[in-house]
């Protein structure tokens, strides 16, 4: 044997012991260091895990009545993976169950292509996503419907070999009852399949998320998911190799979602909503200076307990039905709720909307006046304009109502008194290195333009417009301003405000002051921020964060969570300004040139004192905006009310109209049912059996009577509002 055939066979020994190594050290780690994980994996193996979802909690008005339950349907869903396994990727089993179940074969088909896997149109080799496509996870059964009969499943359970992949079960759905026709779709949400991502996402708490559930995805529904959904039931079984069940191994029953009872309460929200729609027809047939009719395109409604900030009943209109979203919203019926023609019903404007308030301001103006040194009790001239530099800046409709005091300027709503508080105040900034901006600040502090911290998602936190605000929106908006200098037409008047804007745009002049002291100009508020900071002048000053939710009741009937009323602030204001405005507030309701004492002509005022500010906003380029915002019985508040309907006119003709409509489901005026006793809001919880079961509280018909008042005949709604509104000015 050569050197080179030694060499060759040295090295072929070289790699058999190598390899002989390699092979045994991978024995000893299969076999010992991870002998354990590889043996439980081979049991496992053996195992599977059934997953059941738990009944979702309900959501409940305060007297136990349900806004939002379950009901059992039986439903047919499709498991895609097995589908996908089948010839044609299952087309021949897609175009059975269509006949069977009476839907056409292209939308089964969309329903069974996942969302995830197109793109929107104009990307290169993408598809638009179909009408119906599945958004959930993969892994999860396809809901094809959940109105199938029984002759369906029969047909779908006994003949699975032409069916594979399909089942047909009773299930529990979400239905929205709409107790009493009562819509609250923004309030309450909807759900919708759970998705990879959340899956993959560490969650707190004792709740596991599965594949199979339905999730939360906007309102209570949302804020309160982990409570309502509950813990699933799971089973885990042995299995052969085959597949088949040998047994079962264990079982874990699971746990209900728990119910969650709000400060909801059914009668004031439905009259709440119905106040909502007559004001907008009441609009819409009258007309503005122009004489074109009132567009009226949306409104707003809350009413909160001012003794704790909670939520009795809160409105958006335009609404949808809630139970569009169950077993999943086609994509033209998304398009008609996010469509702007329409108003965008999926917008919640008590939250999500911020519009300039108008003289509903004034409570924040009166107390920033005083707190800059005007005399609570001084007398002030109400001259028909007050001018500011070169402009001239007039009443509402030019009134001139000579010397008044300050309760006289908020009954009659004289804006030149506070024009002049504004511009005073404004020149003693300017003469200053550090402005004081009383006006804004004391704004800030009524909390406005901050969330209120409601338990709802995406809320708007509005905007103060102060110096600081100036400066970031020229920062923001200058390169704009300055291009439309250069661009548009010579001379126009919109090129003269860009050039005006480019060069000083970020400062603060007198006509702002004097716009903000109105509520105009760029100060915005959502409609709940301005409830609460009525609320806040109706209690003494405390401002509360407004809540929906009351409790978490399990489904024994056990607490879980009680929610106590939470202190936001206080107002910086003393007790005897706080007193001076509410009593000039009581005023506009029944004193002679009251702006809202038309509105509450008749009203048993006697009985139930209303207190209220009417507010007309500007808003340029459309129709003025409509406000009245309000607290009751003046004497002792519990409620404020507040209404709003964009380009719906004046505060009295419109908004004050709506807010009186509430009162009156409240306390049970022009022969509506009261929906309290003696206006008092109900205490304690409603009771919840050990089953389960609501025990809804006994519903209340008794009005106050503090002192006798005539009330009006009953009749239908239609009728009262004709009667009652018919040439309100």
């Amino acid at each position: 044997m050569n050197e080179r055939s030694k060499a060759r066979l040295f090295i072929l020994k070289v790699t058999v012991a190598s390899l002989l190594l390699t092979l045994g050290g991978r024995v000893w780690f299969l076999q010992v260091l991870a002998g354990d994980q590889y043996a439980a994996a081979a049991a496992n193996n053996n195992r599977r895990e059934i997953v059941e979802p738990a009944t979702r909690g309900r959501i409940l008005d305060v007297m136990g009545r349900p806004l939002v339950q379950n009901r059992t349907a039986l439903v047919v869903s499709v498991d895609r993976i097995k589908l996908l396994r089948q010839p044609q990727h299952g087309a021949v089993v897609l175009a059975r169950l269509a006949k069977v179940v009476h839907l056409p074969l292209t939308q089964l088909r969309n329903k069974m292509t996942l969302c995830s896997f197109v793109t929107k149109p104009g990307h290169e080799n993408k598809v638009a996503a179909p009408e119906g496509c599945w958004n959930g996870s993969p892994y999860q059964p396809i809901q094809i419907t959940d109105g199938a009969d029984d002759a369906m499943a029969q047909q779908i359970e006994e003949q699975q070999e032409l069916f594979p992949g399909v089942t047909a079960k009773l299930a529990a759905v979400r239905d929205y009852p709409k107790p009493d026709a009562v819509n609250a779709a923004h309030l309450l949400g909807y759900l919708s399949p759970i998705t990879d991502a959340e899956l993959k996402k560490d969650r707190t708490g004792d709740v596991v998320l599965q594949g199979t559930e339905l999730v939360g995805r906007a309102g209570l529904e949302s804020v309160y998911d982990d409570y309502l959904r509950g813990r699933p039931a799971s089973s885990t079984v042995a299995v052969d190799a085959r597949g088949a069940v040998t047994g079962t191994i264990a079982v874990d029953a699971g746990t209900p979602g728990a119910s969650l009872v709000t400060n909801l309460d059914v009668e004031v929200q439905r009259a709440t909503e119905l106040a909502l729609v007559h004001a907008v027809q009441r609009a819409h047939g009258m007309t503005d200076r122009d004489g074109k009719h009132y567009k009226a395109d949306s409104a707003a409604a809350v009413v909160l307990d001012v003794t704790t900030g909670r939520v009795v009943a809160m409105a958006s209109y335009p609404t949808y039905d809630p139970n569009v979203w169950v077993g999943g919203i086609s994509q033209k019926d998304y398009a008609a709720l996010s469509d702007e023609k329409a108003g965008v019903p999926l917008l919640f404007r008590p939250t999500q909307g911020a519009f300039a308030p108008g003289s509903t301001f004034k409570l924040v103006s009166t107390s920033a006046a005083v707190e800059a040194g005007f005399p609570l009790n001084g007398t002030y001239a109400c001259p028909s304009s007050y001018r500011i530099g070169g402009r001239q800046f007039h009443n509402f409709e030019g009134e001139s109502f000579g010397a008044m005091n300050l309760h006289t300027a908020l009954v009659r709503s004289c804006d030149t008194v506070f024009y002049k508080f504004a511009y005073d105040e404004w020149l003693h900034d300017e003469r200053i290195k550090k402005p004081r901006e009383v006006f804004a600040a004391m704004a800030k502090a009524w909390h406005l333009g901050a969330k209120t911290g409601i338990d709802l998602a995406d809320e708007r936190r509005g905007r103060i417009a102060s110096r600081a605000f100036k400066l970031a929106n020229w920062k923001q908006l200058k390169a704009q301003w300055c291009k439309g200098a250069q661009t548009r037409p010579k001379g126009s008047y919109l090129q003269r405000l860009d050039f005006e804007n480019c060069v000083d745009g970020y400062r603060y002049r007198a006509g702002d002051a004097a716009n903000f002291a109105i509520g105009q100009g760029d100060t915005l508020v959502t409609p709940l921020q301005l409830a609460s900071a009525y609320a806040a002048l109706a209690n003494g000053g405390t401002i509360y964060t407004p809540r929906l939710a009351r409790a978490i009741v399990g489904a024994d009937g056990k607490v879980l969570k009680s929610f106590a009323p939470v202190v936001a602030g206080h107002l910086p204001v003393s007790a005897s300004v706080l007193d001076y405005i509410r009593s000039a507030l009581g005023g506009v309701t029944t004193e002679q040139g009251g702006t809202a004492r038309n509105a509450f002509n008749g009203f048993p005022l006697g009985q139930v004192h209303v207190a209220g500010k009417t507010g007309t906003a500007e808003v340029a380029g459309k129709q003025d905006t409509s406000w009245f915002a309000s607290f009751a019985p003046v004497d002792h508040p519990k409620f404020a009310v507040v209404a709003m309907v964009t380009q719906g006119g004046q505060g009295a003709r419109v908004a004050a109209p709506a807010v009186r409509e509430i009162y009156d489901a409240i306390y049970g005026f022009e022969g509506a049912k009261a929906a309290f006793a003696d206006g008092q809001l109900p205490k304690g919880l409603p009771k919840i059996a050990a089953d389960g079961s609501v025990i809804p509280r006994p519903l209340i018909t008794s009005r106050p009577t503090s002192s006798p008042s005539p009330t009006a005949t009953a009749l239908d709604a239609p009728a009262i509002v004709e009667r009652r509104y018919r040439g309100v000015t």
